[in-house]
């Protein structure tokens, strides 16, 4: 099994800095021990979201890891193994597509 690669896209930084130490390094933590391998098997934390058309730049199939309240939206590029890491969302309660 090859490991796939993770980059993190601008707007993903940029999530990612404004959070708490703590906070973002248990995501940082999950992303790379939940997407390093098969980021594209749906899990009890890992969904592909169908039909979904985020406001930032992606390639479909856009999909979705669970980190407590955070959600991370994600897509694969499985010619050149690499998950690319778009946007870190924290969910409110009863919200679904309304994070983005």
């Amino acid at each position: 099994m090859h490991a796939y690669a993770i980059e993190f896209v601008e707007q993903a930084i940029a999530d990612i800095k404004r959070l708490r130490a703590t906070v973002r390094a248990r995501i940082v933590e999950e992303i790379e021990k939940q997407l390093s391998y098969e980021p594209t098997v749906e899990t009890r934390r890992r969904k592909r979201l169908e039909g979904l058309e985020p406001p930032w730049k992606h390639t479909p199939p856009v999909w979705q890891l669970r980190v407590s309240d955070w959600r991370v939206f994600y897509d694969v590029d499985d010619r050149v193994k690499t998950v690319i890491v778009r946007a870190v969302r924290k969910k409110r309660q009863k919200q679904t597509e309304e994070i983005l």
